[in-house]
């Protein structure tokens, strides 16, 4: 079990160490570059980093990133993204980041018809929350990518978001398909959907994990509120995932615990070819060495997983 963002960098450097290389998009950014100064100094990864080479160089100097780091020159804004996604396929990196380039010219590269990162699986956002007086780490999609879902979708995020889960050493993890209460009600689509979710969850469908819902915050977080409410459960108060229903309540949710609670964040991008760090430009280079570490841990357990297979 994953008690906090320490664990995450041990487990992170324990699994895939400096043979990952993260490939930055745009890495003319402080912040970004002082994440990647301290992944190196650390010995989580290597990076190559995209962009403008003379604006590059100039902070690199600056925050004493290492002069060795290597530097692809792109300085034009239209063709960053794709220098950096190139750099992926070729295999000289294994893990794409954002800089400082707006999120939707970055995607627009990872989904590129011909020299993207598809893999025909949805793309969502998988945040991991360390919240002070929690005694694990909570996992909360789609909260950053997917607007809408539809019931389809629904299920896409949640298989992305198990498999996750599975690599960073979760074996079956107990997930919450949050709305806001335990009725189906038609007038509340997202009970439909997670009653028809959670009847998924017969060991054929899914990979595996233990799947509730309708469920609300309450009951998912404490024992008591079920029992108080009549509800039986096998995961409340020991939930690992919870899979919102819109972008706005992941975004709200995360959001507030951030503010309220002093939760810290990190995030990845899951359903590409590898895993994809997209941070806000906002987010603290704490943050993003966070996301960088939960990245280099699902490269790991795939190059781990394919020696066992070779």
């Amino acid at each position: 079990m994953l008690h906090s963002f320490s664990d995450v960098l041990a487990q992170a450097k324990q699994t895939a160490g400096t043979e990952v290389t993260i490939a930055v998009a745009a890495a003319q950014d402080r912040d970004v570059l002082q994440a990647i100064k301290t992944a190196q100094d650390i010995g989580l990864a290597r990076a190559i980093l995209v962009g403008d080479e003379s604006a590059i160089r100039s902070l690199m100097a600056e925050i004493g990133l290492s002069p060795d780091t290597p530097v692809v020159n792109e300085p034009d804004m239209n063709k960053v993204g794709l220098a950096a996604v190139a750099l992926v396929r070729q295999g000289k990196a294994q893990v794409l980041m954002k800089g400082l380039l707006n999120s939707n010219d970055f995607l627009r590269a990872v989904l590129h018809g011909q020299e993207g990162l598809r893999t025909g699986r949805l793309l969502s956002h998988l945040a991991c929350l360390e919240i002070p007086g929690e005694d694990k780490l909570l996992f909360f999609s789609d909260g950053g990518m997917n607007i809408a879902p539809t019931l389809t979708e629904k299920r896409d995020i949640l298989i992305n978001s198990v498999l996750a889960l599975h690599n960073i050493g979760i074996a079956c993890p107990k997930v919450a398909l949050l709305t806001a209460n335990e009725l189906v009600n038609p007038k509340m689509p997202a009970t439909i959907d997670a009653q028809a979710l959670a009847a998924m969850n017969d060991g054929t469908n899914l990979p595996c994990c233990t799947v509730e819902g309708p469920i609300a915050m309450d009951v998912a977080m404490s024992p008591e509120a079920a029992k108080h409410k009549g509800i039986t459960s096998k995961i409340a108060g020991q939930v690992d995932l919870f899979l919102v229903p819109s972008i706005e309540t992941g975004n709200a949710v995360t959001k507030a615990l951030i503010h309220f609670a002093k939760a810290k964040m990190a995030g990845i991008i899951l359903g590409a070819t590898n895993p994809i760090v997209l941070t806000s430009r906002a987010e603290t280079p704490e943050g993003k060495l966070y996301s960088m570490a939960l990245a280099c841990i699902a490269v790991g357990r795939a190059q781990k997983d394919g020696e066992q297979h070779a």
